[in-house]
């Protein structure tokens, strides 16, 4: 023994045996484990691929839902202006016709006072024009009465007008 490790014929057959032994236990496991290991892990790449195909499947629809919305939004605040401005133009006219029927209610009222003052004026001066009748009628009887002179006359007419008052002679 010369040396450490000597080659001899048994050694190189053990060392072949166990070198086969190590393949066919290989090809075993790898039949046994390496290839369901991949093949989970093939799986597992596969359904993470899809799962990331989905998301961005989803994002991109829920991204053109938000445009969508975003769109509608505008159109919905477009709407609502509208609606104001035509709700605006409404209350417009409404008030301008309130206004204006206002103003004719008032114009109505003015008239009717107006031939209220007109009529109550005429009925003052139709009573004054009777009570001037009655009075003229009562100097008449007191002239017929008595054989008047020019001073009783005139005495007369300056009483009776004292009694209606001046006033009514000026206007």
């Amino acid at each position: 023994m010369d040396r450490l490790i000597g080659f001899d014929p048994q050694l190189l057959a053990d060392a072949a045996i166990v070198g086969v032994n190590v393949l066919i236990l290989f090809a075993i496991l790898t039949y046994l484990l390496f290839d369901p290991v991949r093949k989970v892990l093939n799986d597992r790449r596969e359904r993470i691929a899809a799962e990331l195909q989905d998301a961005a499947s989803k994002e991109e629809k829920a991204n053109a839902m938000k445009a969508e919305y975003e769109f509608k939004l505008k159109d919905i605040n477009k709407e609502a202006d509208r609606i104001l401005e035509d709700a605006r133009k409404k209350a417009k006219i409404k008030e301008e016709e309130i206004l204006s029927n206002a103003r004719e209610e008032a114009e109505r009222i003015t008239d009717r006072a107006n031939k209220q003052i007109e009529m109550e004026k005429k009925k003052a001066m139709d009573d004054m024009k009777q009570e001037m009748v009655g009075l003229a009628a009562i100097i008449a009887q007191k002239a017929i009465t008595s054989s008047m002179n020019v001073d009783v006359q005139a005495s007369l007419v300056d009483e009776t007008l004292k009694e209606m008052g001046e006033g009514i002679w000026q206007n």
